[in-house]
């Protein structure tokens, strides 16, 4: 009896793994399934063809097997990433290139596997590879089109911007009084300021999305920068009678990175902390960590819905909440700061309570 308990238990073993195997290779996305250590489980055929290999796998170092580069043709340490993944994270950005010279965009899905709680047994991580280069030429037409309309309406909205400064100006330094003229230049300015900031961040954006913006690395002082952004932010904060403070790390060193796309990410967060709170403050703060500087934006504003939080750094999205619905946005703002952040290697976060604030932050490491 035991003999023949211990043949079923193998029997249901094998079928199990059977089924697994069949439902794997019946899928479209490319699958590999990797040990603790990058090593290569399991693929499935859809893997291997887009790979464009026909030889196993089995056992080889991930590094070894799916040799990817980023948009700049510069290779990806793959290996590197995929053990310190935590969270399952989605890639649409890199490349992988076959020996005729020829390329594939990827979407690539990387997940940890863990064991239940107490429970012994192997642990890895799961690929989904997906051929993306249909999609990413349609991208990058609508993207191309996207750059020559925003260059093209750049001309047109700072003349208009002009013109209406100029004629608030003039209706200030006469002597006549007319609140309907006066709130109707008022307005109009408003909103063609609020078209010049939309056609900046398409402008970036398109940039990022096509690979144009370099990153250019020099020393930062964070506390003359924090400093000089609460400077900047001080007469926003205080006409909604808000409190903007710092908070900075005694330890604080130079950082290392692009000035320019640090101080964007960072008044996007500010920005948002500003138009979002009614009543508190807003602090901007940095923190010296192993590698890098992390800075944050705390506030006490309206706060982000549980719901909402995995979708506040998509492109276009924007809550819901009829509070939020009161602002004028475009939902571009913080899609822009989420490519900016991957352009200098910052890993960028959210951590929000509905009517309790937002605490946004970014961990930006030192670049060589």
């Amino acid at each position: 009896m035991i003999i023949n308990s211990a043949k079923l238990s193998t029997n249901n073993a094998e079928l199990e793994r059977e089924r697994l195997m069949s439902l794997i290779n019946s899928m479209v996305d490319g699958v590999i399934a990797l040990d603790e250590k990058a090593r290569i489980l399991v693929t499935n055929g859809a893997a291997l063809n887009i790979l464009n290999l026909n030889i196993p796998l089995t056992n080889k170092h991930i590094g070894d097997a799916l040799k990817v580069t980023d948009n700049n043709n510069q290779k990806v340490d793959i290996q590197r990433i995929i053990l310190k993944t935590v969270k399952s994270t989605v890639y649409r950005e890199w490349r992988l290139a076959y020996e005729d010279g020829e390329f594939v965009n990827l979407y690539i899905s990387i997940s940890p596997v863990r064991l239940g709680f107490g429970k012994k047994g192997m642990q890895g991580f799961v690929l989904l590879l997906r051929d993306i280069t249909r999609e990413k030429s349609l991208e990058e037409e609508r993207d191309e089109f996207i750059s020559v309309v925003s260059h093209e309406l750049r001309t047109p909205i700072a003349i208009a911007e002009g013109d209406i400064g100029n004629a608030e100006l003039l209706l200030t330094k006469s002597n006549i009084e007319n609140n309907t003229i006066s709130e109707a230049l008022k307005q109009a300015h408003l909103q063609i300021t609020f078209l010049a900031s939309l056609i900046n961040d398409l402008s970036t954006l398109s940039r990022a999305e096509r690979g144009k913006l370099s990153v250019e690395v020099e020393n930062i002082n964070v506390n003359t920068l924090v400093n000089e952004l609460v400077s900047d932010y001080l007469e926003d904060a205080t006409d909604k009678q808000l409190e903007l403070k710092s908070e900075l790390d005694p330890r604080l060193e130079l950082l290392k990175s692009s000035k320019l796309y640090v101080r964007e990410i960072l008044q996007n967060f500010i920005t948002n902390a500003i138009k979002y709170t009614e009543k508190g403050h807003v602090t901007i703060g940095a923190s010296q960590q192993e590698n890098g500087v992390e800075f944050f934006v705390v506030d006490t504003g309206i706060g982000i819905a549980q719901s909402d939080k995995e979708k506040v750094f998509d492109k276009f999205f924007r809550s819901e909440d009829f509070r939020t619905r009161a602002n004028t946005g475009t939902g571009l703002g913080l899609y822009v700061t989420y490519k900016l952040s991957r352009l200098i290697h910052a890993e960028i976060s959210c951590d929000s309570e509905l009517n309790k604030g937002s605490t946004f932050k970014v961990n930006i490491p030192n670049l060589e």
